[in-house]
């Protein structure tokens, strides 16, 4: 008999180089090495292996690359040595930045930034219908000024004469251009209907918040660092069965559990999203109603 073989039951978790860059007079409370750090963790919650690491330290971005030219080679080289499927920015990276980026590396390398990164967790972590919502309008706010990119091909194809026109297509859209402005369209609309929904879930939380202040019942919201043990801490005083796992975002929606506190009062204890350094803006606009 043949022998048999073994399909792997995961796929092998893809290869990412992280790349820190140290800004004089940046405000970040955390130093460059400490922040790698934290994006490590991150990218192992988002299924990624680190192979490496390299660090700058700049007076300001390169407008074009983000790092310098010089380094942007030896990254190239080091992404080579160790066969990186990603690089992995510990900043967020501009259009242009991901644009230049793109071209220089070319197809055997994905280039991810911090925010893109952190999207994606919150994605694989959002189980109920609001988080996925938040995540959702998060998700399209970062993509929209960055949808160039997705299109270039077909922007090629239309080669400034390929348009309906006929000969020479002055004046004319290609088709790549007219699919990105459908596209574009789309989107903001999307956007624009998530923040419609979003808005009915912040007018519901406002009517539970006013009938809790009539009940008089106090609210103890439990607030920290990701992975700092809140929800350990409200399944131990509420006996409850919040899922916990030692990852960071394990969770996103807010949990409120009813605690009676010594001498028979009761309060509502709330476990909430956890903190992190450098949380992306659109994140917390899109969290507003669950931080409120």
């Amino acid at each position: 008999m043949p022998p048999k073989t073994t399909i792997p039951t995961n796929p092998p978790r893809e290869r990412a180089f992280l790349i820190g860059v140290e800004l004089r007079n940046d405000e970040n409370l955390l130093q460059v090495d400490d922040s790698l750090n934290e994006l490590s963790l991150l990218a192992d919650t988002a299924g990624l292996d680190e192979v490496g690491q390299a660090t700058q330290r700049l007076d300001s971005p390169n407008p074009k690359t983000f790092i310098g030219t010089g380094k942007v080679e030896e990254i190239k080289a080091l992404a080579d040595e160790v066969r990186a499927d990603v690089l992995l920015f510990d900043e967020e990276l501009s259009p242009r930045h991901l644009r230049e980026l793109e071209k220089i590396f070319g197809d055997n390398v994905r280039i991810l930034d911090r925010t893109a990164l952190i999207l994606d967790i919150f994605a694989q972590h959002a189980n109920t219908n609001e988080g996925a919502l938040q995540v959702e309008l998060a998700q399209y706010e970062y993509r929209l000024p960055r949808l160039t990119r997705a299109w270039t091909h077909l922007a090629r194809q239309a080669g400034g004469g390929g348009g309906r026109g006929g000969a020479g297509g002055v004046g004319l859209r290609g088709p790549g251009e007219t699919q990105l402005e459908v596209d574009r369209r789309d989107i903001r609309r999307r956007i624009s209907t998530l923040k419609d929904r979003l808005e009915k879930v912040r007018t519901h939380r406002q009517q539970h918040r006013a009938r809790r202040k009539r009940a008089r019942i106090p609210v103890v919201a439990l607030v920290g660092y990701t992975n700092a043990g809140k929800s350990t801490l409200l399944n131990h005083l509420a006996d409850a069965d919040v899922f916990v796992a030692d990852q960071l975002f394990a969770t996103l929606d807010p949990t409120t559990r009813r605690v009676e506190l010594p001498g028979g009062n009761l309060a509502l204890f709330t476990d909430t999203v956890g903190f992190i350094q450098k949380l992306p803006t659109s994140l917390v606009a899109a969290f507003r109603a669950t931080l409120e």
